[in-house]
């Protein structure tokens, strides 16, 4: 087993930027190649990151001296780029969503199984050390009736959007829009919890953009389970505050928020409260991190390459059974993107 593993990246957009900062966090990780359309943009993200090489051909890149390869382009490129990539041998993280729909995710799967390597979705939530926490205290709160999770961002490509710039995570021809881009993280952490729900209902506030269709700002759904209801809201052109909140017949977990959990509370029935009808006493849950947040996700990608085992948190057929819930609720808004 290698000491370390040398990464090729594709993309040089801001999230491959804001990756790095965990990535390299972890001794193992090696950032060996870049590849951009652009060589300019290429050569100058290499030089703000020492990366050594640099290349505007994915298939060159391949063959360079590469394990594993790590894609944070467009949404509507991941799965053609993964399949290149898995078909020649290497190891793939690849940025969320993993895929532009269910038929797509189901491909990619099917190519890492016949290459034999690893393919993960760099879904964040699920890794983090308080989202483990939570999962490890669910027995605690018994039977769960109720999840509720919101992640509403007000965006400055709405602005742009407005005013005729289509930037590609609105872009329903590069698989965009809100659900995509921010909803995608109030589903995984429910389906990691408690799987794939039996009913789903939901509604979108869409915008139609001439020339590349409909595309959604906002929404929110509601997810049936056995005796159980969990609910989402998203958005791109409003702010949200609220916590996510994990409702159980013996107490309550809140979690600061749900993209990147830095607090977890447990509030249990029966426990003291301060009075006047307030609610329980909260016991802080919190697990202390002073890793970047992206460095979690590249660890437990790591630590899968080298052990030839896929995630099992972040394992590829959970990535298609969002992506089936992500497919329902396009659909059920009347959003039809890029296949």
């Amino acid at each position: 087993m290698k000491d370390s593993v040398n990464f090729g990246l594709v993309g040089t957009g801001r999230i491959t930027d804001w990756v790095l900062k965990g990535a390299v966090q972890d001794s193992r990780f090696h950032a060996t190649a870049i590849c951009s359309r652009k060589r300019e943009t290429a050569e100058a993200f290499a030089a703000s990151h020492g990366i050594p090489q640099v290349f505007t051909s994915l298939e060159e890149m391949l063959r360079a001296d590469i394990d594993a390869v790590y894609i944070g382009t467009p949404n509507h490129t991941h799965a053609a780029i993964a399949v290149e990539c898995m078909e020649a041998g290497k190891h793939v993280i690849c940025e969320k969503p993993l895929s532009s729909n269910a038929a797509e995710a189901e491909e990619m799967v099917a190519s890492a199984r016949r290459s034999g390597v690893i393919l993960m979705e760099a879904m964040i939530s699920t890794l983090s050390p308080n989202f483990r926490k939570v999962v490890k205290q669910l027995p605690e709160v018994g039977a769960i009736r109720r999840y509720n999770a919101s992640f509403c961002q007000y965006s400055s490509k709405y602005d742009a959007l407005k005013a005729g710039k289509v930037a590609s995570s609105f872009d329903p021809l590069c698989a965009g829009g809100a659900l995509m881009d921010v909803g995608i993280y109030t589903i995984w952490p429910m389906v990691a919890l408690f799987g794939e729900p039996e009913e789903i209902s939901a509604g979108i506030t869409p915008y139609d953009i001439p020339g590349h269709g409909r595309t959604d700002l906002q929404g929110q759904a509601i997810f049936k389970y056995p005796g159980m209801e969990a609910q989402v809201s998203w958005s791109k052109i409003a702010d949200s505050f609220l916590p996510t909140e994990i409702a159980g017949e013996n107490g309550n977990l809140i979690l600061d928020q749900v993209h990147i959990c830095r607090q977890v509370l447990w509030y249990p029935h029966g426990a003291p409260s301060s009075g006047r009808g307030e609610r329980s006493m909260a016991t802080d849950l919190t697990v202390q991190d002073n890793h970047d947040d992206y460095y979690w996700e590249f660890k437990e990608f790591i630590d899968c390459v080298q052990a030839g085992q896929e995630s099992k948190i972040n394992f590829p057929e959970r990535s298609v059974a969002v992506m089936r819930i992500l497919d329902r609720i396009r659909a059920l808004g009347g959003i039809k993107l890029s296949d």
